[in-house]
């Protein structure tokens, strides 16, 4: 092997090794390769989306059991769907990662080398794959969603503002995946100032989530620093886990794994949408500038802190929570009111801790307070997200890749 492949190409390369001694799924093999190589945050999302969707449209296009994301392509000889799946995989990652474009490549030809079918149907899956993943790299290529960040901050002429570039400024006026618009189910407006629940949520996030909170727990500070993680490195592994549990053939891993990242990818969307267009302030600007609220039951704090860097988009509503609720009504589509499984994760941000649910109703609540514990949302945002997170998934599962006919099925 080339003692010069990148840490990439050695990451992957493991995991197609691990990949030939246990129960191997194509679908989630590379779904975890995009993973651990996308971008941070929404963007990964994003590019996981586009990985997710080349896989299925490759595989559906040899069963056509469903309705395509964009096209079913004609496949007139014998075609191993499991090279078209990781062909459009990586055709996918190296064209949104050319840097890293040899290292894919690489790495298909070792996934290749472990197939069991016949050399002329990898080759036509390999071509079918490829010219997938051309099509729906195509599709995304201008949606603007790595523009240059056009926002301007409130300020007045000679006022000092921070100088820092802001998350995701285009994602409103981005394309969705599947919803018809960024603001189809944008949220009503955050509560007023002078409210009581403006106050009481006010109050309960100074008291947990300052750095120095002597109120909040062990386990709730490992809880918040847990939920410190973003991306598709958060959510992934719990659809990789059910599909297996599930022991899901070819084709419905690869739409179920699509639907779960065309749904997180389009929440993104969805709550960007609604932060930009209310910009309401996170707890830091609000307990330090308290006094401007004409509210007296929330006293400032000129020094107040949350656990940790707050990210750089407006607060309202949750993103994390708008995922995780996206996330359980996907999850929760695959278990067709079974009992869910115990679902595991562990987190770069809290190293050796492994959080356990069998109910994802414990999950979306711990998501939402471990948001409210890190100081960086209010209880009413997090409720917010959560309910728009299901509305967002609840929409992408009912319209999105939907089962054809038997009929139309080979």
């Amino acid at each position: 092997m080339n003692r010069h492949l990148s840490a990439v190409a050695y990451g992957l390369l493991a995991i197609v090794a691990y990949a030939g001694g246990c129960r191997a799924d194509t679908i989630t093999d590379w779904d975890t390769k995009a993973t651990a190589v996308a971008s941070s945050a929404a963007l990964g999302e994003r590019e996981v989306a586009i990985v997710d969707l080349a896989m299925f449209d490759a595989v559906n296009s040899i069963a056509r059991r469903y309705r395509p994301y964009l096209e079913h392509l004609p496949t007139t000889e014998p075609t191993s769907a499991d090279a078209a799946a990781a062909s459009a995989a990586a055709t996918a990652l190296a064209l949104l990662h050319p840097q890293a474009a040899n290292d894919f490549k690489t790495a298909l030809a070792e996934y290749l080398s472990r197939l069991s079918a016949f050399p002329t149907a990898i080759e036509a899956g390999t071509r079918l794959g490829e010219t997938v993943a051309h099509k729906i790299v195509e599709r995304r290529a201008t949606d603007g969603a790595t523009d240059v960040d056009p926002y301007r901050p409130k300020t007045r002429p000679g006022q000092y503002v921070p100088t820092v570039t802001m998350v995701c400024s285009t994602w409103p006026t981005m394309p969705p995946f599947a919803l018809a618009s960024p603001s189809q189910f944008r949220p009503g407006p955050p509560p007023a100032l002078k409210s009581r629940e403006w106050a009481e949520d006010y109050n309960e996030i100074k008291e947990l989530g300052g750095k120095t909170s002597g109120k909040r727990t062990a386990q709730q500070t490992e809880t918040a620093r847990f939920w410190l993680m973003t991306g598709p490195q958060a959510y992934h592994p719990l659809a990789r886990q059910l599909i297996l549990e599930r022991h899901l053939d070819l084709i419905d891993s690869a739409r179920f794994m699509a639907l779960f990242a065309v749904t997180l990818t389009d929440a993104y969307i969805a709550v960007f949408d609604a932060k930009y267009h209310y910009e309401f302030w996170r707890p830091v600007t609000a307990i330090r500038n308290a006094d401007l609220n004409d509210n007296p039951a929330t006293v400032p704090d000129a020094t107040w802190e949350p656990l940790d860097a707050t990210p750089m988009h407006p607060e309202y509503p949750c993103a994390h929570c708008i995922l995780s609720g996206a996330a359980r009504v996907v999850l929760e589509s695959l278990a067709a009111g079974q009992p869910m499984p115990e679902l595991a994760l562990t987190s770069p941000t809290a190293p050796g801790v492994t959080h356990r649910w069998s109910n994802l109703d414990d999950f979306t609540t711990e998501v939402a307070n471990a948001r409210i514990w890190s100081g960086f949302h209010y209880r009413f945002s997090t409720r917010v997200g959560t309910a728009l997170g299901r509305q967002v998934a609840q929409y992408v599962v009912n319209n999105t890749m939907e089962p054809v006919p038997k009929t139309a099925q080979r």
